[in-house]
């Protein structure tokens, strides 16, 4: 299957407090996140990791068939476990533990990539926990970016920097590394004030397109995201919404941005959406359940005009 966008890394199974204290099964992981936000407005999407021969893993599969993700290419370890981690809320937002060292998927090395998706596919997303989760997984995403850009492909980069699971020094290093290689790179702000020393989006947008992306979209939270490409910049202003919980809100922005850049829209337009899907993700709890599909977010923007 040809697709718009296909996104590798780890996917990890959520249990998220709920308001009476109980906890929630449901799915998560950075970039598996984003291709689920994708298929939601409607783009080809595709995914690639490692799973655990679990039922953890059994559970990813089927719900990726549910989306409309092809999982045609995911391999299966019986070697290692799928990954877990648990939201917990309180007064100053969400909380994380994670429980994935020796996952199936930081097993993945270069040789497990599956060359004819990635020279089929149109977009590559990746990130810094991509990266990050072991050093043969981010040997892997180096090598996928070399061959989707061989084929003429794209490559998008989410830094989504994780300092429990490398030095701040090293995730520099090659979260830089891979913002040089990639076409569209999409750092939050808080990523970017330990990665970069910076503190003014401007001055931070400038370092990404100085290492080579075409496309910078720098996410604010609340305040929307700053787009820059060389020769323009725009701050797309955020939505408001009732949110209770902002777990999938950054990787729904990333899904939706891309699923636009695939149709065909520019980058400011597509922020301009992708701000309208995130804000509606924060919405309900969990980072895949309360994503909404193109329809909610057309008419969220047609009842909200800015």
């Amino acid at each position: 299957m040809t697709t718009d966008i296909l996104c590798l890394g780890e996917p990890m199974l959520e249990f998220n407090q709920q308001p009476d204290g109980n906890y929630k099964p449901g799915h998560g992981g950075d970039t598996s996140n984003a291709a689920c936000a994708a298929a939601r407005q409607g783009a080809k999407v595709g995914y690639f990791t490692l799973l655990g021969e679990d039922t953890f893993g059994n559970s990813f599969v089927e719900m990726w068939n549910r989306e409309g993700v092809d999982a045609s290419s995911v391999k299966r370890v019986s070697t290692a476990p799928t990954a877990v981690y648990f939201v917990t809320h309180g007064p100053n937002g969400h909380e994380f533990s994670y429980f994935r060292a020796g996952s199936a998927a930081s097993t993945m090395s270069p040789a497990d990539l599956p060359k004819e998706a990635l020279e089929s596919t149109r977009i590559l997303h990746v990130s810094g926990i991509s990266q990050a989760i072991s050093a043969t997984a981010a040997d892997a995403v180096f090598a996928a970016i070399e061959t989707v850009k061989a084929a003429g492909g794209t490559v998008s980069y989410d830094t989504n920097l994780r300092l429990k699971l490398w030095p701040l020094t090293r995730a520099r290093a090659v979260i830089h590394e891979g913002i040089s290689q990639c076409d569209i790179a999409l750092p939050g702000l808080d990523d970017a004030l330990h990665l970069t020393g910076l503190k003014d989006p401007d001055a931070i947008v400038d370092v990404y397109l100085g290492l080579g992306a075409k496309v910078v979209a720098l996410t604010l939270g609340a305040k929307g995201a700053l787009v820059a490409t060389p020769d323009t910049r725009e701050l797309i202003a955020g939505r408001k919404a009732d949110a209770v919980d902002a777990t999938g809100a950054g990787d729904t922005f990333d899904g939706a941005f891309l699923a636009r850049i695939a149709a065909g829209d520019d980058p400011f337009a597509a922020a301009h959406y992708a701000n309208a899907a995130a804000a509606l993700a924060t919405q309900g709890y969990g980072a895949v359940e309360p994503m909404p599909y193109r329809k909610d977010v057309e008419a969220f923007l047609a009842a909200n005009q800015a």
